[in-house]
């Protein structure tokens, strides 16, 4: 039983791990979208 406990825990591990991997890549690519912008209206606000 305790095996069967131990791989149920792993499996939702792993799950949550992925899940937790989405979500940085996601914030990762929002935060490049957000500088990308902000970088870009200040250049063409100076020009």
């Amino acid at each position: 039983m305790k095996k069967n406990k131990n791989t149920n825990v792993d499996k939702k591990i792993n799950k949550h791990d992925k899940g937790q991997i989405f979500v940085k890549v996601t914030a990762g690519v929002l935060a490049i979208l957000m500088v990308g912008g902000t970088a870009i209206t200040l250049v063409y606000a100076l020009m």
